[in-house]
């Protein structure tokens, strides 16, 4: 007669020696091949075991998980097309589906009706008949829901199995605290109900691993990183560094856990207890990221025992513990105070690139130009920027409507910078209004934006417009004077608060600048965007 371990172990090394998993039972059990008959790869019944095709299964786990934790696996079932399973748990076909039978509006073609086989052998007269009984013999769980549990599964791993009954997915965690660290394999095999006997119809397995080291992941953010995932930062810009712990049962909930950083550029360690730190690179060059993360486990406390150094790096402590390294002490006291605690440890290490960059960019001056009558339609500004860092490569400018949410125009040109981080970029509008404009320049590694709201109004060439244009340039430029000593001063500019509303009864050219950004939209619909009338206008 078969065993779990002859139908089970088919896809892994037989495992003799292993610790007991809670709710998991020995291989060596006997196997009903009467009622779950077993059929080896390849065996011609696997062709006929489902109408309509093969069922293939994936079996999926949250691993690697630290031990001591919960690692959950999930098994879902993929029926032949144009097959689904209804909110009954039988096998149908889809309604119009061209590869399965015709199904007409008021009719449901089944591929398997399960209810009624279990309507006319109910739970007490089939029990008899074995019909609700596992591979060893025990009974199934009489779930409210059984009726429509019509797969059973059975897992597999370090020489001791799992069943369960479901319906086409399947999920069911596992504790890892008696499972040796390392890479480890589950299978699975599902059989569906049968008329005098349980059919299989698919089999999967997946790797999961085991580990005393907690799983962590760092993601890093940048202000003016073009490029988060080269791993190549800004100088002179903090960098934002946040720790994801791997824990999706929740094992660390209730610990102390503490990240110790070398970020390599001779700033010493730094210790905290937030999983978000941020660190500024003063220095360009390559430097080697370290993390240590370390979280203090409460357990229950035993009676105080001596026993050999575990396998792992588990270290059992307590307040008053005055034991040498080579052995274990616990103690029964369990306070808030001076507990007992696992210490388990994580660690991350990359490497990161440090070079110049833009930092800054502002918009220090606003000049409405004079038209030619060919160009009375529009209207002409120059908005005069400067940069901080590394010099641009490349300046796009973005008009969106004044909540700066809709884009309304994007051009992006390169230029040429040898010297001073000094522009003037010239912006032809075709129609009168409020806008919000962003202004972005870049280099290959960096890019840094400015914004600013401006009204304009309709172009003209007449006496009148050119009076109002000269009377607002002159307020213009004793407003960029101030302008440009406060940001001598406090290298920011503050916003005035003005509203829309107001600046679109202005006639002339006001704006006035805030501190947000808005995202790039790609479309351009603007004429003669950017204007090279003269040097030293882009």
């Amino acid at each position: 007669s078969l065993g779990y371990q002859d139908v089970l172990s088919h896809q892994t090394s037989p495992i003799t020696s292993y610790k007991n998993i809670q709710g998991w039972s020995s291989d060596q059990n006997k196997w009903n091949e009467k009622l779950y008959p077993f059929w080896e790869e390849g065996d011609p019944k696997w062709k006929d075991c489902w109408k309509g095709g093969r069922v293939t299964a994936k079996l999926d786990s949250d691993s690697p998980a630290l031990v001591g934790s919960n690692v959950t696996f999930f098994v879902s079932l993929k029926f032949p097309k144009c097959q689904k399973e209804d909110n009954d748990g039988n096998i149908v076909y889809e309604r119009n589906c061209t590869q399965g039978p015709p199904v007409f509006q008021d009719q449901q073609v089944y591929v398997y009706n399960w209810t009624e086989w279990i309507d006319n052998c109910g739970w007490e007269n089939c029990t008899s008949n074995h019909s609700h009984v596992f591979p060893d013999g025990r009974p199934f769980p009489h779930h409210p829901g059984w009726r429509r549990r019509n797969f059973v599964y059975v897992f597999h791993t370090f020489g001791q199995y799992h069943q369960t009954t479901g319906r086409s997915s399947v999920r069911f965690s596992v504790n890892t605290a008696n499972i040796t660290l390392g890479k480890h394999t589950m299978t699975v095999s599902i059989y569906r109900r049968g008329h005098s006997a349980y059919v299989p119809i698919a089999r999967a397995n997946a790797i999961y691993v085991v580990t005393d080291k907690i799983p962590i992941f760092v993601s890093m953010f940048q202000k003016h990183d073009r490029n988060i995932s080269d791993s190549i930062f800004i100088k002179d810009s903090p960098i934002t560094f946040d720790v994801k712990i791997h824990d999706p049962s929740s094992y660390l909930n209730n610990s102390a856990i503490s990240y110790k950083w070398n970020f390599g550029d001779g700033s010493g360690l730094f210790v905290t207890s937030s999983s978000t730190t941020s660190h500024t690179f003063t220095l360009q060059g390559n430097f080697t990221l370290n993390l240590t993360a370390q979280a203090i486990i409460p357990v229950p406390c035993k009676p105080v025992t001596s026993t050999a150094p575990l396998p792992t790096s588990a270290v059992m402590t307590t307040a008053s513990s005055n034991s040498d390294s080579s052995t274990t002490v616990e103690s029964m006291e369990d306070n808030p105070d001076g507990g007992c605690h696992i210490y388990r440890n994580g660690y991350y290490s990359t490497g990161i690139s440090v070079v110049e960059g833009i930092l800054e960019v502002n918009i220090i001056q606003m000049m409405s130009i004079q038209m030619t009558e060919s160009q009375a339609e529009n209207s002409l500004v120059d908005f005069v920027v400067n940069c901080q860092g590394s010099l641009p490569t490349d300046v796009c400018t973005v008009v969106s409507d004044p909540t700066c949410q809709v884009s309304k125009s994007v051009v992006c040109d390169p230029v040429v910078v040898t010297d001073e981080c000094l522009l003037t970029i010239r912006r032809a509008f075709e129609e009168p209004g409020t806008y919000c404009i962003n202004i972005t320049l870049r280099d290959d590694t960096s890019q840094a934006l400015a914004s600013t709201l401006i009204a304009v109004n309709a172009g003209s060439s007449s006496g009148t417009t050119e009076g109002v244009f000269i009377f607002l340039g002159l307020l213009a430029v004793f407003a960029t004077i101030g302008a440009f000593v406060l940001y001598k001063r406090y290298k920011q500019y503050k916003p005035i608060e003005r509203s829309a509303g107001q600046a679109e009864n202005q006639e002339g050219l006001t704006a006035y600048f805030s501190n947000f950004k808005a995202i790039f939209f790609p479309s351009s619909t603007e004429r003669n965007p950017l204007l090279k009338s003269k040097p030293g206008i882009v």
